[in-house]
């Protein structure tokens, strides 16, 4: 399934792979293109696709991804171009705030504080929770799924990064980062638990 939103940009390779096919007939030197269109076109299915993720207990990941860093109430996650790059809520609650950044588009996995982002702040029974979208070195456009004074739940889709990849989450104190720095993770599994349910 294609994420929601990136029909237009997962099938911009067709239209080439169709003309190149089409002239292959008139010249074989055309099928290249053709095959270097079809790579393209699968690349571009694979990289916007929307897969349905289990969601685990307490507070998930909002993302695939390599764990940059887990300290305190704050984790970082880099999605690489092999990831999902569609991003969920990591617990249920309500959308109070969210704020958009313009900024640079250094890479992701680096110091990427004064990149573009969408900043979402949810109000969980929990406490707050802010869920942080940063674009990178290809990214160009942070496309949310929801809007202020909207509840989601969790698993529900918050929105996706096209080309994007990085996803930074803070938690209130009463949570405890079970994650690790350099672990690989997927979206909906456990990355927290909340202490006072222990």
């Amino acid at each position: 399934m294609i994420a929601k939103g990136c029909h237009k940009i997962a099938l911009a390779p067709l239209p080439f792979l169709l003309i190149f096919f089409i002239l292959s007939f008139l010249n074989h030197v055309f099928i290249i293109f053709a095959f270097l269109a079809a790579i393209f076109q699968i690349f571009f299915l694979y990289f916007f696709r929307d897969v349905k993720r289990r969601i685990g207990n307490d507070i998930v990941s909002p993302a695939d991804g390599k764990i940059l860093y887990a300290r305190k109430n704050k984790i970082a996650i880099f999605m690489s171009i092999f990831d999902m790059h569609v991003n969920l809520a990591p617990y249920d609650g309500k959308v109070i705030k969210m704020v958009y950044k313009k900024g640079k588009h250094k890479p992701a996995y680096g110091d990427a504080s004064k990149n573009e982002r969408m900043e979402i702040y949810m109000d969980t029974e929990i406490g707050e929770i802010v869920i942080i979208q940063i674009a990178g070195i290809f990214a160009r456009r942070i496309l949310p799924y929801v809007k202020e004074g909207q509840y989601v739940k969790k698993g529900e889709k918050l929105g996706i990064i096209k080309f994007g990849s990085r996803v930074e989450i803070m938690l209130p104190e009463n949570c405890q980062i079970i994650v690790k720095e350099g672990q690989k993770i997927k979206a909906g599994n456990t990355i927290a638990v909340i202490k006072n349910f222990l």
